[in-house]
């Protein structure tokens, strides 16, 4: 279940990252659901679990402007907006499921899958960075500073 787990997150990343380049592009021809069914196809006879890659995704999704808010304060020096599209993403997927996963997901896969991708598809420094940065979340989470939340959505 693991090893599927880590290929739903890279799918989640790829459609993510995808979605995020071509908003920015100013692409009007974007349709979410097509980039997620042609992702998840790609892997189909090794993906078996295409429920959480999409709960996942519209998770993500609908909440990224709430886990900006949370990931900022956490890297004051680097506005959300300035660093890597890349790791941005990773961010908002980890630190998704940090709060709103946190019975469903153990908070150490969550930071340690979110390093893996790092490691993966960002910079030198990534991964570096994204553990830093989660670290602090789930220590902010820990002391009471940051609620986990369910997704009222």
């Amino acid at each position: 279940m693991s090893a599927n787990r880590h290929l739903g997150r890279i799918v989640v990343l790829q459609t993510l990252y995808e979605q995020d380049f071509r908003l920015a592009c100013g692409d009007k021809t974007l349709r979410k659901t097509e980039v997620i069914q042609r992702n998840i196809q790609r892997y189909d006879k090794t993906l078996k679990d295409t429920e959480f890659v999409q709960q996942l995704i519209h998770g993500v999704d609908a909440q990224a402007t709430y886990l900006d808010g949370v990931l900022q304060p956490l890297a004051p020096e680097w506005p959300l907006d300035q660093i890597a599209r890349m790791d941005r993403i990773i961010l908002r997927m980890g630190a998704y499921e940090l709060i709103f996963e946190q019975d469903r997901i153990p908070s150490k896969v969550a930071i340690n899958e979110a390093v893996e991708l790092a490691k993966s598809f960002g910079g030198d420094n990534s991964s570096k960075f994204v553990n830093g940065v989660l670290g602090t979340l789930l220590k902010n989470i820990e002391a009471g500073k940051i609620k986990p939340a369910k997704e009222t959505a």
